[in-house]
């Protein structure tokens, strides 16, 4: 049966991607002495979001930080967030907390939500929880011999040298349409996951946020 923190953390439409001891690198706060990473795995997270906000006026990090705030009080935990400052190392945590590989396009690959995920927050407890350690399993990267993600950008905005965003941002801004609509095409083409691939207002909804974000930092 599965650990009744972890239950509450599904019912309230998030996933538990993995959890971790920590220790004085990891650079969690104080006092705490269990960590739980959660997020968004595919569309649950996104239908609870939808239901209670307008996605066309709402932002998702405002929402987040009310219904994990909510669900941290319930749990007798403190929530951070990646969109706090100065932000805290969750890519670092993941891979402490066992929750995926790091993908050819620098985003964190999870063994069975493949790139249709995302950490929306980590959950600090004052107490260790008895927990097995998840299965991080196999990298799927180093079986997938073709690698599609690293071709299937139109203005090859990923490669081995890392993510250009300008090249990426510009596409967006103008011939991008395809992109804009249905998602990433570099994150489409990874084979891993499938099953999770967001829906159309979920994906227009992200891509629209990024570009809002990216547009905004220049």
């Amino acid at each position: 049966m599965e650990h009744p923190v972890l239950m509450a953390i599904r019912r309230a439409g998030f996933t538990p991607f993995g959890w971790f001891d920590p220790s004085t690198e990891d650079r969690v706060p104080d006092g705490a002495r269990f960590v739980i990473l959660i997020g968004n795995a595919g569309p649950d997270m996104w239908r609870r979001f939808a239901r209670e906000r307008d996605p066309a006026r709402d932002t998702m990090d405002a929402w987040t930080e009310a219904a994990v705030g909510e669900l941290a009080r319930d749990l007798d935990a403190r929530a951070v967030f990646p969109f706090d400052k100065p932000p805290y190392p969750f890519l670092t945590w993941a891979r402490r907390a066992r929750a995926g590989h790091i993908s050819p396009l620098g985003l964190n690959i999870h063994p069975v939500y493949g790139l249709w995920h995302a950490f929306r927050a980590a959950l600090l407890f004052p107490v260790a929880f008895d927990m097995p350690q998840p299965s991080l399993g196999a990298h799927p990267c180093e079986s997938c011999a073709e690698k599609p993600c690293l071709s299937a950008c139109p203005v090859s905005a990923f490669s081995p040298e890392g993510y250009d965003v300008p090249a990426c941002v510009a596409h967006l801004e103008t011939e991008g349409q395809v992109c804009m609509e249905g998602g990433c095409l570099a994150r489409r083409a990874c084979p891993v996951g499938r099953s999770f691939t967001y829906g159309p207002a979920q994906a227009q909804f992200h891509m629209k946020a990024f570009l809002k974000a990216r547009l905004a930092a220049r």
